[in-house]
């Protein structure tokens, strides 16, 4: 079933991602999930970039899709002008990609300040402007192209403020509704009663929301996103279960499957971020009762 077909349904989705390597076969990565193919509605690909050398994701969507798994194209508009950003979606298209993920930057920008709780925005201005065009069958200075270009758009939301949405994202979510987003995909979910606040404002759009579960393996890994991606992302309570626990990964796999329960019952769907461990994502799927 296609993504699309199946947020129209109004099914619980499930999506995860991987990220588009620099030193290996894509096809290593995509071998990785196999064991829970037909378990996912979509596999989004992140762009990678390492001392100037930058994965190849659109091959990598383009592998996914012959391995029999909707790929979901995932790409950046901060530092891409309008004509960059075309080049990459026509690629995408051009590869057969139905699916589009777009944040500002990614893994994105921290702090406390209002230029940088955003980090989950999307200039949408920009993106509106490309879209138009391919969907009329053109480019942005105007030649005429073989099919238009249409996609299933995913735009990031930050849900952490719970019912304090400020009004700069109810504003960017209200533009990104605008130009047919098809769903929101928050920051990663721990507090589902904080979340269900801020679904309480998101639902104004009548966009399904799909939330984002991150699967954290040991205390150290939450301490190290916390230290390193955004303070506060992993509550202390979370690190506290994983470092006493004697057995990690079970410890692990009833954290995930505790959340992915208690999303079921409020939104549309989730997004499960691995970090690696591919190959053991089908425990976490059998214990949350995921297909």
């Amino acid at each position: 079933m296609k993504l699309k077909e199946a947020l129209a349904k109004g099914k619980f989705v499930v999506t995860s991602e991987i990220q588009s390597p620099i030193d290996e076969n894509p096809l290593e990565i995509v071998d990785s999930l196999k064991l829970i193919r037909g378990r996912v509605d979509g596999v989004s690909v992140t762009e990678i970039e390492i001392e100037g050398i930058v994965g190849d994701t659109i091959k990598t969507c383009d592998i996914l899709k012959q391995n029999r798994f909707e790929a979901i194209y995932q790409t950046t508009t901060r530092q891409k002008n309008r004509l960059q950003l075309q080049k990459d979606l026509l690629g995408a298209h051009n590869a057969g990609v139905e699916n589009l993920l777009v944040f500002t930057e990614d893994y994105r920008i921290t702090g406390d300040s209002l230029q940088e709780m955003m980090f989950f925005h999307v200039d949408s201005g920009k993106l509106s402007s490309v879209l138009d065009h391919l969907r009329q069958g053109q480019t942005v200075d105007g030649k005429v192209l073989e099919t238009n270009a249409e996609f299933v758009i995913g735009a990031g939301v930050e849900s952490a403020w719970g019912k304090n949405v400020p009004e700069l994202e109810m504003k960017e979510m209200e533009e990104m509704t605008n130009i047919g987003t098809g769903y929101f995909l928050t920051t990663p979910v721990f507090d589902l009663d904080r979340f269900e606040k801020f679904l309480k404002q998101a639902q104004t759009f009548g966009v399904p929301v799909i939330a984002e579960v991150l699967i954290l393996r040991t205390a150290g890994m939450g301490q190290f996103l916390n230290r390193h991606l955004k303070s506060g992302l992993v509550p202390d309570w979370v690190i506290k279960k994983l470092s006493g626990a004697p057995d990690k990964q079970k410890a692990s796999i009833e954290l995930f499957a505790d959340i992915v329960k208690g999303l079921k019952d409020l939104c549309h769907g989730i997004h499960v971020i691995s970090i690696g461990g591919e190959e053991k994502l089908r425990h976490y799927f059998d214990a949350a009762k995921l297909k």
